[in-house]
């Protein structure tokens, strides 16, 4: 990959034609005159005139001190916003991942080099932690895929990277069929004190990072790996038979939302391995199943989202929820032409506090801390929902926001452009 730094080097060459002593006094005299002639005219100019005033609110906003990038789009400047608390309590984990995705789309339209030294020099992603919750290990490596894409396709470390958290979850038993169908599970059969699965939407982004990695890296046993997820096979369904009822219906055990349910967005998160199969196999099917599963989802007539201000009613994961409906618009914007509009909405609403209407607070104006839950009323059933500007809070936010930026700001400009 390019360095984006550049070091500068100046080089000073000549010297002063010297003379008589005298003549050597009186311009080193003129030299200290003029030296400190100009640095009262400073001072006095400092005093005089005091520096303009920092830009109130949003346009203020940079990830850290050394980001110089000042965003003019409204979205932009939000996600900047936001993205001031996440990098102070940024953490090198599952959490962190979650907001890594979302600077990466930032990045994609900004090219803010201040974002790329966050995660290559200050953070690098490759030291994300390793823990054994399979979930966690792929949203880092999503981190890293997306940073790869969007950084020139250049860095193969990232991937490298990414290869070796998925083979090392393969190996260790994580894609099994153990529980009577084919998927990745936190825990590999017969683990001591294992625990009910949960958010099998989660585990299974696993097979999003393996269609990336066959994208990439042309190995067979990656796609082998995502379609097995799928489709099953002879020994065993995958999670299309297994969940799927058709017309973008997915069914699974009842119970709170992140604990023993597999489905806590009705399962909108199988948009995004819906997706990925699509890009990568050119398979009419996945398509229609992920276009079908957003609008399902997204129809306030299931009950999962807010009729007018389209938030989610029951769960935290907003990133997570906008970034898996913006992934099947990618791939169907024909069908789901109102999935961008209705997204936006939902983040007006938490920008403006339900419209200044919301009993409980959505968005932290002094920090831009924005709440777990987009429930004005409260009372979800997720995880943490009523943490404000916590880590896992503020990455989601991160991402929500940092995904509808880039596609408001590259995907809908440039199909916008292809169509005149």
């Amino acid at each position: 990959m390019k360095k984006h730094t550049t070091k500068e080097r100046h080089a000073v060459s000549g010297s002063v034609r010297t003379g008589s002593p005298r003549s050597v006094f009186f311009l080193r005299g003129g030299i200290v005159v003029v030296a400190v002639l100009l640095a009262v005219t400073l001072v006095f100019v400092a005093i005089r005139i005091p520096s303009p005033p920092a830009p109130s609110g949003m346009n203020n906003a940079a990830p850290h001190a050394g980001s110089v990038y000042r965003p003019t789009e409204k979205w932009l400047q939000r996600a900047y916003a936001i993205d001031v608390l996440f990098h102070q309590v940024y953490t090198p984990c599952w959490e962190g991942a979650y907001g890594a995705i979302g600077d990466a789309h930032l990045f994609a339209v900004t090219g803010d080099s201040a974002l790329l030294r966050f995660y290559t020099i200050g953070h690098p992603l490759a030291e994300m932690c390793r823990q054994t919750w399979i979930d966690d290990q792929a949203w880092v490596c999503l981190a890293e895929m997306y940073w790869w894409r969007f950084t020139g396709e250049n860095n193969m470390a990232w991937v490298a990277d990414a290869a070796r958290r998925y083979t090392e979850a393969r190996e260790s038993g994580g894609l099994s069929h153990h529980e009577g169908f084919w998927s990745w599970y936190n825990f590999p059969p017969n683990t001591p004190g294992q625990r009910q699965i949960f958010t099998n939407s989660n585990m299974n982004q696993m097979a999003t990072v393996a269609c990336w990695l066959y994208d990439v890296t042309h190995e067979r046993r990656f796609l082998d790996d995502a379609l097995l997820v799928w489709n099953g096979d002879q020994a065993a369904p995958g999670i299309e038979k297994t969940y799927y009822r058709g017309n973008g219906r997915w069914v699974g055990k009842p119970g709170l939302a992140a604990f023993g349910n597999p489905l806590p967005w009705m399962g909108a998160g199988y948009c995004s391995i819906a997706a990925s199969l699509y890009r990568v196999t050119g398979e009419e099917r996945y398509r229609r199943i992920a276009a079908a599963t957003a609008k399902r989802v997204m129809d306030p007539a299931t009950g999962w989202v807010d009729p007018v201000d389209f938030f989610q009613i029951r769960m935290d994961g907003n990133g997570a929820f906008v970034h898996f409906l913006l992934d099947a618009y990618q791939i169907a914007p024909e069908e789901l032409k109102e999935i961008p509009g209705n997204v936006e909405k939902s983040l007006e609403y938490v920008w403006t506090n339900g419209h200044g209407k919301a009993p409980v607070l959505l968005h932290r104006e002094t920090d831009h801390g924005i709440r777990n839950g987009w429930n004005g009323q409260g009372g979800e059933d997720g995880y943490r929902v009523g943490e404000v500007g916590t880590v896992h809070a503020q990455g989601e936010a991160v991402r929500a926001f940092g995904l509808y930026a880039y596609v408001a700001n590259v995907v809908i400009s440039r199909s916008s452009g292809a169509r005149k």
